[in-house]
C-alpha cells in the first residue's frame, strides 16, 4: 500500500468517527467535516464533557472491541483530537 493509499484510508476512517461521534452525542448541528480534526474535543474545541467521553467510550467499544478505561493516564492523549482518537481506535480495533 502506497503513502496515498495509507493516508485516503485514514481520512475515510477518521471521517466514520466523526460521523460515530455526531451520532452518538446527538450533535444535530454537526456534520463529519465541521470537526477540526487537530482541535481539542473537550472545552475550547468540540466542547465535550467528561460525560460525553464516557457515551464515546461505550460506543467505541461496542462499534469497534476497543476498551477504554476511565483511570487509563493516556485517555486525555487518546481523547486528545479526532486524529488521535481514530488512530487510537484504528491501531486497536477488534473488529
Amino acid at each position: 500500500m502506497d503513502d496515498t493509499s495509507a493516508i485516503g484510508g485514514f481520512e475515510a476512517f477518521r471521517r466514520e468517527v466523526a460521523s460515530m461521534i455526531i451520532e452518538e452525542l446527538v450533535l444535530d448541528d454537526t456534520a463529519p467535516e465541521d470537526i477540526d480534526p487537530a482541535a481539542p474535543l473537550f472545552i475550547d474545541g468540540l466542547g465535550l464533557d467528561s460525560i460525553d467521553a464516557l457515551e464515546l467510550s461505550f460506543a467505541i467499544s461496542k462499534r469497534y472491541g476497543v476498551k477504554l478505561r476511565s483511570g487509563d493516564e493516556r485517555n486525555r492523549e487518546i481523547f486528545s483530537s479526532l486524529d488521535e482518537l481514530s488512530r487510537y481506535i484504528r491501531e486497536h480495533r477488534t473488529t
